[in-house]
């Protein structure tokens, strides 16, 4: 029986929820290294990435003060991208998520080098299953975001052979997870 994406976020958000803290730390850990070790992020002076919600992913070994990071706050059914260094508050948003501050500078598609994408799982074809409140792919459907470069981020639990596709589902650049096989992924 295939499950439908409502089914699978529920399955995979669980898995994601049961796994003990010194394993999640472990594997967001691993995920950080083969992130750093991709060229495509080691060129990036500006990158758009997420602040771990829910046992995510933990990408802030990453973020260091060498590049410009940018995170998104939640503006009615749309993100806007803030500037964020290293030590700058931040508080929590509409959906409980850490955000940057609202007078924090705004990152326009142009300056963009990179967009590391949370995602409650991935699969093969480079299609992500999110939150299902289609927030990244309202984004990433316009023509300023679209040819951006995105890298899907998921445990290796969550990076699956397919997943249910929508029309309005949009395929990622690269997907990179914390499993042995992660170089294989990237590029499809």
């Amino acid at each position: 029986m295939q499950l439908n994406k409502a089914q699978l976020r529920r399955l995979l958000l669980e898995k994601r929820r049961a796994l003990p803290p010194n394993v999640w730390r472990q594997k967001s850990d691993i995920l950080c290294d083969r992130l750093s070790a991709l060229s495509i992020f080691r060129e990036a002076k500006t990158i758009l990435a997420y602040l771990s919600f829910r046992q995510e992913p933990d990408l802030a070994p990453l973020f260091t003060s060498d590049r410009r990071w940018g995170f998104p706050r939640c503006l009615g059914k749309s993100l806007q991208w803030h500037s964020w260094m290293p030590g700058e508050s931040l508080e929590v948003g509409t959906y409980g998520i850490l955000e940057p501050l609202v007078d924090s500078p705004t990152i326009s598609s142009e300056e963009v080098d990179l967009i590391l994408v949370p995602a409650v799982g991935c699969d093969r074809q480079r299609y992500r299953l999110g939150y299902g409140g289609g927030f990244y792919d309202r984004m990433l459907t316009c023509p300023q975001w679209n040819s951006k470069p995105t890298i899907g981020i998921v445990f290796d639990f969550a990076y699956l052979p397919q997943l249910p596709v929508d029309p309005w589902d949009r395929q990622l650049s690269y997907i990179c997870t914390d499993s042995e096989q992660c170089s294989q992924h990237l590029p499809l």
